[in-house]
């Protein structure tokens, strides 16, 4: 299913490089945690650094300002035993590759790509900070799913931006958000720009309901009182009318 995906790009031949990543080169160039050891040694079946885009293997030019520097992009596939700590490694991964990078999990015949946005450390400009990482939804790109779709379509680098791998990367990046935004949308649809940043707004705001509806109900399974039964209940109904209307500003 990752060949599926990857064949999907387009990407030229001189892009291919096919490099095997050891967990060791992980290990050894990101601080982990005892969770994300774990993770590492239990979860990831193989790595690889599938293709490397730079100005030497296809016609993009680097971007670099103050902020970020991209000079190349670097796309991985990620072969999972288990998909529960998906998020978790992607954002190691993300954290141990100096360029901007796709990564494609893999989960049985299921993927879900993953992007990062990535700026200079200003206290220290060899080194590089994640500021924010995605993954979407698991999907099977075999599968005849109109948004993962209408999704692997809008991917294919005959549609992307080739003025420079900052334009390039941020094209994929608004494409997963778009991805993402498609479950709770219904349907999979390319916002521009602006409202790529407002999409985002949303959905952390959805999380951040989302997880307080867990919280509430919690309580409510704890509570024996029916007068704080029916608070907690309409406090989360609020909460879903809320993700419901957020919903609906991102169709």
């Amino acid at each position: 299913m990752i060949t599926t995906f990857l064949d999907n790009l387009g990407l030229p031949k001189s892009c291919e490089l096919d490099r095997t990543i050891f967990k060791k080169m992980l290990s050894d160039n990101v601080d982990l945690d005892v969770t994300d050891k774990k993770a590492l040694k239990d979860d990831v079946i193989k790595i690889k650094w599938t293709h490397t885009l730079k100005p030497s293997t296809i016609n993009i030019e680097a971007f670099a300002d103050s902020t970020r520097e991209y000079a190349e992009v670097a796309i991985l596939s990620v072969e999972l035993a288990k998909p529960d700590r998906a998020k978790r490694i992607a954002g190691f991964i993300h954290k141990a590759i100096p360029y901007p990078t796709l990564l494609v999990m893999a989960h049985g015949p299921q993927i879900a790509i993953s992007v990062a946005d990535k700026r200079i450390n200003q206290a220290d400009k060899s080194k590089w900070v994640v500021e924010e990482s995605w993954l979407t939804q698991w999907f099977d790109p075999s599968m005849d799913d109109t948004a993962a779709n209408a999704f692997m379509a809008e991917c294919h680098i005959s549609g992307l931006p080739f003025t420079n791998f900052m334009a390039f990367y941020s094209a994929l990046r608004d494409r997963a958000i778009a991805m993402i935004a498609a479950t709770r949308t219904g349907s999979y649809t390319l916002a521009t720009p602006e409202r790529t940043e407002n999409n985002i707004e949303h959905l952390h705001e959805i999380d951040r309901l989302t997880r307080e509806i867990g919280e509430l109900k919690a309580k409510l399974k704890k509570t024996k009182q029916m007068a704080q039964q029916i608070t907690l209940n309409t406090e989360i109904k609020t909460r879903k009318d809320a993700i419901m209307k957020l919903e609906s500003l991102m169709r």
